[in-house]
């Protein structure tokens, strides 16, 4: 099969590459730096002025860094980090704050015979655009509709039952969580759902330590922390990426 912009190439690996549409990761940050960075360019102009000129170069690049990321770099990374995996493609996944669908879609590519379950409270200051229609409709321009299935929750009180998923996968969303005690509810309540033997792949930038100490307190084996690089720079690397992946034990 040729490669596509959608599904999987020929090697049976995640083409980064995506139909749908999925939005700017908050919004509001880069309209601000945006907006910054042109009020800096236009009053270093106007005075003469190399404080707002200098101002407007350091930020430039920061805000480059930033779409980038939230644009294409994310997608780079998450095909890699879904492939690495190794799935049958029969598995059972859930995806914690699905938003639009970006990691929802490209792991549905990868298991035809399996099923992908997506949670979300719908938050558009988190992801433009955000809401269960426009993931359906990304879903369905990646051809995996059929694969996927959303729901209305709160990823600390999660509608399914113990040992329900294979993988639980979450990418920037746990951190929205404004307590520690809520965050470690979240992980809680996805090692509870999680089958024996099943896997843990968290992306997130902040309380990553957090997460990793929460699940080896659950008893959670292998527990891992890397860095995803510069491609999920959001501005930098004063604000990069982590991953944190376990396993439940069998």
């Amino acid at each position: 099969m040729p490669e596509t912009s959608i599904g999987t190439n020929r090697q049976g690996k995640i083409d980064a590459r995506r139909a749908g549409r999925y939005g700017i990761d908050a919004p509001l940050v880069p309209l601000l730096g945006s907006l910054a960075v042109i009020a800096n360019l236009v009053l270093g102009l106007i005075q003469h002025a190399s404080g707002p000129l200098i101002a407007a170069a350091i930020m430039a690049p920061a805000l480059a860094s930033y779409l980038y990321t939230t644009l294409r770099g994310k997608f780079v990374v998450w095909s890699r980090v879904l492939a690495g995996l190794g799935l049958r493609g029969d598995e059972q996944i859930l995806d914690l704050g699905c938003g639009r669908g970006a990691v929802l879609c490209m792991a549905a590519a990868l298991v035809p015979s399996g099923r992908v379950s997506g949670v979300d409270i719908w938050s558009s200051s988190d992801q433009s655009g955000n809401g269960p229609d426009m993931t359906r409709r990304n879903a369905a321009a990646e051809g995996v509709a059929e694969r996927i299935e959303l729901h209305t929750a709160d990823m600390r009180e999660l509608p399914f039952a113990d040992a329900s998923f294979d993988l639980v996968v979450s990418n920037l969303a746990i951190h929205n969580i404004g307590s520690a005690a809520g965050r470690e509810q979240a992980i809680d309540e996805a090692l509870r759902v999680l089958r024996p033997g099943g896997r843990l792949v968290i992306a997130d930038i902040r309380h990553a330590g957090q997460y990793r100490k929460r699940l080896i307190a659950g008893g959670v084996r292998d527990v891992k922390q890397s860095s995803l690089g510069w491609r999920m720079w959001w501005g930098g690397p004063w604000l990069s990426t982590s991953l944190i992946t376990a396993s439940r034990p069998g």
